[in-house]
């Protein structure tokens, strides 16, 4: 068997274990800076793309229109009052422009939303990728970063970390 086919089958069986357990998915969005209308500025919002469950630096899908997926980890915000501008930092605008954006996406209350994620094609180009999932020497691996050197099988990094969901050390919930 391939690694392209290990890979895909690994991260079947991970979506299949976080299903039956039950575990809390999160929402997949694409923000978008829209265009403004007859000079009128609009604000930007977020479209939704889907369910996903975030396994550190991947995320994989858990609705019907997203399964069989997989994304590398971009940023993430949780859908607040985003409240008013304190131009306090940019760092917190940019926050609180994300909250405002994932609102307006009517996306649920104190929902996570995931955004910038960069999809990675289950195919042929996984072998020697740069990215967070690749396969070399037939053997499917994740790393946390494109920059990050060291990698660990996919295998040990599922079990691990879905594990981890699945079955969460006691005080680790909500």
């Amino acid at each position: 068997m391939d690694g392209v086919q290990r890979a895909r089958e690994l991260l079947d069986d991970a979506a299949g274990r976080l299903r039956a357990a039950g575990v809390r998915d999160e929402a997949l969005a694409e923000y978008v800076e829209p265009r403004s209308v007859l000079g009128i500025r609009r604000e930007p919002t977020m479209r939704s793309l889907g369910r996903v469950w975030r396994i550190g630096a991947l995320l994989v899908g858990a609705s019907d229109d997203s399964v069989g997926c997989v994304w590398a980890t971009g940023s993430i915000t949780r859908v607040t009052d985003p409240g008013r501008s304190q131009f306090q930092s940019v760092s917190a605008e940019v926050r609180r422009a994300y909250r405002a954006a994932a609102a307006k996406g009517h996306f649920a209350d104190g929902d996570t939303v995931n955004h910038g994620a960069t999809p990675i094609p289950l195919d042929d180009t996984l072998v020697g990728s740069p990215g967070a999932l690749f396969v070399e020497d037939g053997v499917p691996l994740v790393r946390w970063s494109a920059t990050a050197g060291a990698a660990v099988p996919l295998a040990d990094y599922l079990r691990d970390r879905v594990g981890l969901l699945v079955n969460p050390p006691r005080g680790a919930t909500d």
